[in-house]
Parts: C-alpha cells; sequence; structure tokens
C-alpha cells in the first residue's frame, strides 16, 4: 500500500519532470484580462467505463482551486440545485448556457472536466490506478477559454524485488486490497497538483490566494 510519503514523493517527482523537460508557457492573457473571482465545478463529463469517475472527482477538486485563492461554490449544493431544476445527469449540466449560469449562480467562471480514463488496471501480475482527463476554465461573461490543462496521474504497484512468487503473491494480495480500498481518489489528488502547480502551465492564484511575505 503506497504511503502518504510515497503519495507526495510521486508528485514532486513529476512535477520535476514536467519542469525538465521542454514545455511552452501558458498564454494567460485571457486569465489576466477577466480575472475571475469565483468558480462553479460542473460535475465531469465521464468517457470512462467506471460509473462513480464523475463524482468521485468531483470530491478532489475544490481543495486544490481554493487553495489557489478562488470562491469555489459548494459543489454538493450545486449538483443538488442542478438536479432539483431538472439536469439529473453530469452530460447534461455540462450543457448549461453560460447566461442561465451567470443569471441564476452568478459565477465568474466555470471549470468544465472531462475524464477519458479512471480506476483500477490488472495486469498480469502488476497493477495499477490511473487517472486522465482534461479540465477547461471558461468565463461566464464572454465564454473565453481563460486556461486549460491535461489531467493524468498513476499510482503502480510492484512486485517488491522478490521474483515471480513474490510477484504473484503481491498481484493477489493488490487485487484484494483495490476491490476495499478505491486509490482512485488518491490519483486525482495527484493528477490535480500536477495540473494546477505546474510551473509553466499552472493555474495563476487568485484573488483569496494567501500573500507571499515581503523580502527583508
Amino acid at each position: 500500500m503506497t504511503t502518504n510519503i510515497t503519495k507526495c514523493l510521486l508528485v514532486l517527482l513529476a512535477l520535476a519532470l514536467s519542469g525538465c523537460a521542454t514545455v511552452k508557457p501558458y498564454d494567460y492573457t485571457a486569465l489576466k484580462k477577466n480575472a475571475p473571482r469565483s468558480i462553479l465545478v460542473i460535475p465531469p463529463q465521464n468517457n470512462s467505463v467506471d460509473v462513480t469517475a464523475s463524482y468521485s472527482y468531483l470530491s478532489t477538486v475544490s481543495q486544490p482551486l481554493a487553495e489557489k485563492g478562488y470562491y469555489v461554490f459548494p459543489v454538493s449544493v450545486i449538483d443538488a440545485f442542478l438536479k432539483e431544476n431538472g439536469l439529473p445527469t453530469p452530460m447534461e449540466m455540462n450543457s448549461i448556457p453560460l447566461d442561465k449560469i451567470k443569471e441564476h449562480i452568478g459565477a465568474d467562471a466555470v471549470l468544465y472536466v472531462t475524464i477519458d480514463d479512471w480506476g483500477q488496471k490488472f495486469v498480469v501480475l502488476s497493477s495499477k490506478t490511473i487517472v486522465k482527463g482534461s479540465v477547461k476554465l471558461v468565463s461566464v461573461e464572454s465564454g473565453e477559454l481563460l486556461w486549460d490543462a491535461p489531467i493524468f496521474a498513476e499510482i503502480a504497484s510492484d512486485s517488491g524485488g522478490h521474483g515471480l512468487v513474490g510477484a504473484l503473491v503481491n498481484a493477489v494480495v493488490t487485487q484484494i486490497a483495490g476491490s476495499v480500498n478505491d486509490r482512485t481518489p488518491d490519483a486525482a489528488r495527484m493528477a490535480n497538483n500536477i495540473a494546477f502547480y505546474s510551473a509553466k502551465r499552472g493555474l495563476l492564484p487568485g484573488p483569496y490566494a494567501p500573500a507571499e511575505p515581503k523580502k527583508k
């Protein structure tokens, strides 16, 4: 079982590797011009085979957005509100016109999420938990794309260096543990950290971000 320390190290490693690669800096012109203060997160459009993916991911996204300095509308309240108003599924929720969001909710921007792959995959003697998709932030006022990024993370198991027997035992244990302990939220948090905090493509701090300490 991956410990919290190991998960943090994996995130840091992914961030370091992304920083070493040649990545074109993101064009933040639209984001800076619109300067959103509040964000509405629509339940994700789910293209994976796991029916729980939308709401599992939704439970992981508010914290990093708030930590970046934005007001995030409570996702459970918004989900209930939309369902009560005739939009029972994420697919229908993603089709709401922006002018209706402005009129009834008053958010400055909407975060749309698409999930393409989600869940635990078993490959002979190993397994991996994958989260893959994309996020995009859109201005409610103008409809402009303010920011977007891929979301991807993978937590892999291994044989622990004990040869074929160890690999077989580890595969069985991992499969049993995976049926009890869902690791996709951990992978989703890793994916969010990589996307939102990327050095050249991450989401810029919002108006409520903590002020950086002044240099003496």
